[in-house]
């Protein structure tokens, strides 16, 4: 069956104004255009369109959304599978949440008692989500699948107070990085302490602390622009300084 604009943004959900957007960038052309200058789409558009909004409804923008579907070895069925088990985790998590609303209305009311840990769950598993979703290919790649599924159950498993203290421990960890940053010297004493609680940070989430692992991770840091805008959002080219640190502090470094 053959769509015009105004028919397939009716089926799909969206406005008009998106498909035409999208055929401007390059991301879903029509089929053709009629004799009266109308864009038509087929069947192909059609399936074209779908895989679109998954991606769009897992976050994906619209650039990356290009490269992926567009690729010579794009698999549609792999794609599909990937999907479905994205928004299968992505349900879990909705769930938990509304199991956490409800438990906490009945708290309110005085029919039942929370547990601190109860009253966060929902929330942790997004988080855990939001990382897979940002880092989780690169993660298991140097990594593998076992030690990162091992990571994320111990985050998932952490007490209310263990998740309070990571946290506490992440913000002393920028506040003291700025700090070394001033004196220039990723080998001082503030560096250092920073590097250790780098350390202290990780061992909340991973079972096995090594050097050689945090020297990767902090390679990693350098090497890819999403972990770089994290860190230096604290403060340009706290990243560089703190992977340095970390080399030093690991004793993969050779300006000790």
């Amino acid at each position: 069956m053959e769509y015009t604009v105004q028919g397939l943004a009716t089926i799909a959900g969206i406005s008009t104004r998106t498909l035409r957007y999208y055929d401007e960038i390059g991301i879903l052309k029509p089929a053709r255009i009629n004799s009266v200058g109308y864009r038509i789409y087929g069947e192909n558009e059609v399936n074209t369109l779908q895989q679109i909004l998954f991606y769009r409804e897992l976050g994906v923008s619209l650039e990356e959304i290009k490269k992926l579907i567009y690729a010579p070895s794009f698999d549609i069925k792999k794609a599909l599978m990937e999907h479905y088990e994205k928004l299968l985790a992505k349900k879990e998590q909705i769930n938990l949440l509304i199991c956490n609303v409800e438990k906490t209305l009945e708290t309110v009311e005085g029919r039942i008692t929370m547990e601190d840990k109860e009253k966060f769950e929902g929330f942790k598993q997004k988080l855990v989500e939001e990382n897979e979703k940002m880092y989780g290919d690169e993660l298991r790649e140097k990594y593998g699948e076992e030690t990162i599924k091992q990571s994320n159950a111990k985050f998932m498993n952490m007490s209310e107070r263990d998740y309070q203290r990571m946290k506490e421990v992440e913000e002393e960890l920028f506040v003291v990085l700025k700090k070394a940053m001033e004196t220039g010297n990723p080998a001082g004493e503030l560096a250092q302490k920073a590097a250790e609680l780098h350390k202290v940070w990780l061992s909340f989430t991973w079972n096995k602390y090594s050097k050689e692992a945090h020297t990767n991770l902090a390679n990693m840091y350098t090497s890819d622009e999403r972990f770089t805008a994290y860190y230096d959002k604290q403060k340009t080219g706290a990243t560089a300084f703190l992977r340095d640190a970390i080399l030093i502090y690991t004793g993969m470094s050779q300006n000790q």
